[in-house]
């Protein structure tokens, strides 16, 4: 495995790539894997993730093989990956990255990261012989790597302003960006969002010639089962359009909501609230979540927060500061980190007295072992980079545990 993930890591140095032409290409020499798949596309701002892993864990629910793809993980590069509820396994995962490489190399399309990781899982999935493929974009839409694919149902989750230097600065032109997964005959999910939002995804949907469907139009939060265990309120939203879009596909049972397992979004860990939040909607929807969570009534967490340094931090700090007491900045294993000290000027600037450390580990250390009361007392976020490191460092990530530490987060 590690050699697939050096030969991965080496991809970065491809960056970013706004065409779909290599990965058109890879996939021809391959023989379009992606077209053999009955995919669900789903695209957005915040909530796309969960919104697959829900859809998929439905599905399942009624003896369908669902696979999905998703990013990023938390822990290993496996989580992007699964196979009937499961991370496909190493060695599966190094057949089809050798098949991808070597269409990469005879083409000479010098795949980015993502476009690898993509093609890999169009790879695994088709030969898996799934019934359905649920997948997530990485970023955008229009020209994400995920579009080569042949969608039978396209989804759109909450649009808000991010990657704005790569998708645009107005959330109109994001939400155009995020439209361009729609194609003709392709019925359309829209989760809810803002009516510039849907006045955008309408248009196009009308322009291309695909049916179009405003999820709380077609499910509302009576549908979800009592043992739905996601907490938070953007969760419950994300979970009506997960059934809009099982409804428009005619397949599934809302019953799989209740064993959708998707660490590292408001999850609780002992005296730790874990999440993933990373900008200003997301946080909004976090603030959201805190006001109403019961263990935090009437104390004042502590905010352990780490950002990658192509976010919008200052507004983020703004919307959290009311909500939480003094703050430890750390830095998070990615290249992207924003150094601790920089982040430490943020929080106090945001109103937040804070210290810097330059890991997690650390930051856990100086918090102690034992909460001030049997609640919950600190807030963990900023980063899904963050939420996998926090996950790993206590003990509780869900999947086969015992096979990860610290040192391996993040390899890629």
């Amino acid at each position: 495995m590690s050699d697939f993930l050096d030969r991965l890591a080496a991809r970065r140095r491809f960056g970013m790539r706004p065409s779909l032409d290599a990965i058109r290409g890879v996939c021809a020499a391959l023989g379009d894997p992606q077209k053999e798949l009955r995919a669900i596309h789903v695209a957005g701002t915040n909530g796309k993730g969960a919104v697959c892993a829900m859809i998929e864990a439905c599905l399942r629910s009624c003896g369908l093989r669902a696979c999905r793809y998703t990013s990023p993980h938390l822990v290993r590069i496996n989580e992007r990956f699964f196979v009937d509820g499961k991370p496909v396994d190493d060695a599966t995962l190094e057949r089809a990255a050798d098949k991808v490489f070597h269409a990469d190399s005879d083409t000479n399309s010098q795949l980015t990261f993502f476009e690898a990781l993509t093609a890999v899982a169009f790879i695994a999935f088709s030969e898996a012989k799934c019934d359905y493929a649920v997948l997530e974009t990485g970023l955008g839409g229009r020209l994400d790597a995920t579009n080569v694919c042949a969608p039978e149902v396209c989804v759109i989750t909450k649009i808000g302003l991010d990657h704005c230097d790569w998708l645009g600065d107005t959330v109109e032109k994001i939400a155009a960006e995020k439209a361009g997964i729609i194609k003709k005959g392709v019925p359309i999910v829209l989760g809810k969002n803002d009516p510039e939002v849907i006045a955008v995804v309408k248009t196009r949907a009308s322009e291309v010639g695909a049916p179009f469907f405003y999820a709380p139009d077609m499910a509302d939060e009576s549908e979800i089962p009592d043992g739905f265990s996601l907490e938070g309120a953007f969760n419950r939203e994300n979970a009506v359009t997960a059934l809009a879009a099982l409804k428009v596909l005619e397949k599934g049972s809302r019953d799989g909501l209740s064993n959708v397992i998707w660490p590292g979004r408001f999850q609780r860990v002992g005296r730790f609230i874990i999440d993933g939040a990373h900008n200003p909607p997301a946080a909004r929807a976090l603030a959201t979540a805190l006001r109403k969570y019961a263990p935090f009534a009437g104390s004042v967490p502590t905010l352990i927060a780490g950002f990658c340094g192509d976010k919008d931090v200052d507004e983020t700090l703004r919307i959290l500061a009311p909500l939480v007491g003094k703050g430890i900045a750390v830095r998070t294993n990615n290249p992207r980190s924003l150094a601790p000290e920089e982040l430490a000027r943020k929080m106090e600037a945001a109103g937040i007295p804070a210290i810097s450390c330059d890991s997690i580990h650390l930051a856990l250390e100086k918090m102690g072992s034992v909460p001030s009361g049997s609640g919950v007392d600190t807030l963990i976020c900023g980063s899904l980079f963050l939420a996998g490191e926090a996950l790993a460092e206590l003990g509780a990530f869900p999947w086969q545990a015992d096979r990860f530490d610290a040192a391996e987060i993040l390899k890629v």
